[in-house]
């Protein structure tokens, strides 16, 4: 029994890395946090995936995953996998609404390998109007599409959905 709550203890250290590109929400709200194990007596594990194959804030994230093992005084190795791949299905609820509220449209509906669906419809995070339109498929990162609001006018990133 103790040994369960160390894993929890640990996982809760990684779970509170919070993602570089969208500081509102740590790895574990973004569904990259996978596992976290210890081997032997002295090594943690933790396995993360990322949202993309070629994700540049994984160097940044497993840097973050070091440093708050280490102010615990735990090494930690840090192993990127690939497969299965991500998908906004690993996104908690908690993290879909704290996107909202820091201004991105969460992943919604259905879509195919993070293509939006043409027709979409994706409820501005601002006003929540369903008026909205697509400006470009390619957003801040590549997990995001540009969208703008015909109601309040703002711009705002959606976060593609990825299957």
């Amino acid at each position: 029994m103790a040994e369960q709550s160390v894993d929890t203890d640990l996982w809760a250290i990684a779970a509170q890395v919070t993602d570089p590109e969208i500081p509102v929400l740590s790895i574990e709200d973004l569904g990259i946090l996978r596992d976290v194990r210890r081997e032997g007596d002295d090594a943690v594990v933790v396995t993360i995936t990322p949202t993309y194959s070629g994700c540049p804030a994984m160097g940044t994230i497993q840097v973050d995953l070091e440093n708050a093992f280490a102010k615990h005084g735990v090494q930690v190795r840090v192993e990127l996998v690939l497969t299965p791949a991500w998908s906004t299905d690993w996104m908690t609820e908690s993290g879909k609404a704290k996107l909202e509220a820091y201004g991105i449209a969460p992943p919604t509906g259905t879509g195919h390998k993070g293509r939006v669906t043409v027709g979409m419809t994706v409820k501005c995070p601002h006003c929540h109007s369903l008026d909205t339109k697509e400006l470009s498929r390619f957003g801040s990162t590549s997990c995001k599409a540009l969208y703008q609001c015909r109601e309040c006018l703002e711009p705002f990133d959606y976060f593609k959905v990825l299957s």
